[in-house]
């Protein structure tokens, strides 16, 4: 009897018709990623639950992921996470995400740390510059992986909008101190300007979709905004003047560490009107904006979502709590809810 020991599956995807082939043990997403077909995703450890989606046909075993992300009720209805998700036959997958990231090649390269400087106690600006004539592309919203030297990954948004490579080859992060974090704990108390760094991207499915006229509701808690940044800014460079409303969240408004900077964007764009929301507020911070969950701030004030695109970025709890409110209550499109959830180690690990 023959054995094969690297079977090939093919993998379709509907509606769009893309196929692409998977490999022995590799996951569904990893195959994709190879293959340039831009599935929806964002942890890649079976945490987040972005890259669901509903298998029509075939069979796949899914690796360790967490109940939150795929619960076993979805997994008998025939849902799957493709990052974790390994095909034992040719399957046919629903994604109506699907794009073609085929011209954005995911590239491991050095980097050297150009500049630091904390924009609130817990949140660290490091500026990136890049290799020399390295040309890397990728679309605002993306994110890469910090490589460590035992091999884990650290992954972090980009700041900085694509077209600014053209100009200024770098990157902007922003990234919160984690106490007892392996890579934060360097960020903030032992990292250096002209400290040499590996990277790998871009990673992830989350930016704007220009293809359509919608309203876009921006969604960020935390450093969930670092994204959004880059997204605003896109949208300057491509004069892309849809009605957008972007609501940014956190615990104390010290939280909001670039609101000074957010409002003197809004005389640039009149199309976007910015909703700050603080959920602790303390008698001495004096605030006197809105208060609450910032999720549920979009609720308060829109009632139904159904034309609307959502773009949600920051802590897994505010950007699952949005998803399940605004298909339920605010009656969106489940295909016009875009997230990258930022989720932790601990997250990751189900701790």
């Amino acid at each position: 009897m023959t054995l094969i020991a690297n079977p090939i599956h093919q993998i379709t995807v509907q509606p769009s018709g893309r196929a692409f082939a998977s490999q022995g043990e590799e996951t569904i997403l990893a195959a994709a990623i190879r293959a340039g077909v831009g599935l929806p995703y964002g942890c890649k450890d079976g945490a987040c639950g972005s890259c669901k989606c509903r298998k029509l046909s075939g069979s796949v075993v899914h690796g360790e992921h967490q109940a939150k992300a795929l619960t076993p009720d979805e997994e008998a209805a025939g849902f799957v996470l493709t990052c974790c998700a390994t095909a034992q036959t040719d399957v046919v997958l629903e994604s109506r995400q699907v794009t073609d990231e085929s011209a954005f090649p995911v590239k491991k390269m050095p980097v050297r740390v150009a500049a630091l400087e904390k924009l609130a106690h817990d949140v660290m600006q490091v500026r990136l510059q890049l290799p020399a004539m390295e040309k890397f592309r990728y679309h605002a919203g993306q994110y890469v992986e910090f490589i460590l030297r035992d091999g884990a990954r650290r992954a972090y948004s980009m700041a900085t909008p694509p077209h600014q490579q053209d100009t200024a080859p770098g990157m902007e992060l922003h990234i919160r101190h984690m106490p007892g974090g392996l890579f934060t704990e360097h960020v903030f108390a032992g990292m250096k300007e002209r400290e040499i760094l590996r990277i790998e991207g871009p990673f992830g499915s989350f930016h704007l979709r220009e293809d359509s006229d919608k309203p876009i509701i921006l969604l960020a808690s935390g450093t969930g905004f670092a994204p959004i940044k880059a997204l605003i800014l896109h949208m300057q460079h491509k004069q892309i003047t849809r009605p957008t409303t972007l609501y940014w969240g956190g615990r104390r408004p010290q939280d909001l560490y670039l609101d000074g900077w957010l409002r003197e964007q809004l005389a640039q764009m009149p199309f976007l009107t910015y909703v700050p929301v603080v959920s602790e507020a303390l008698p001495e911070d004096a605030w006197t904006g809105r208060t609450g969950y910032v999720h549920q701030a979009v609720l308060d004030d829109f009632e139904d979502l159904s034309g609307h695109q959502v773009y949600a970025c920051g802590a897994p709890i505010v950007v699952d709590s949005a998803r399940t409110s605004y298909i339920r209550q605010g009656g969106l499109p489940e295909e016009e809810f875009f997230a990258d959830a930022f989720t932790s180690e601990a997250d990751k690990h189900g701790a």
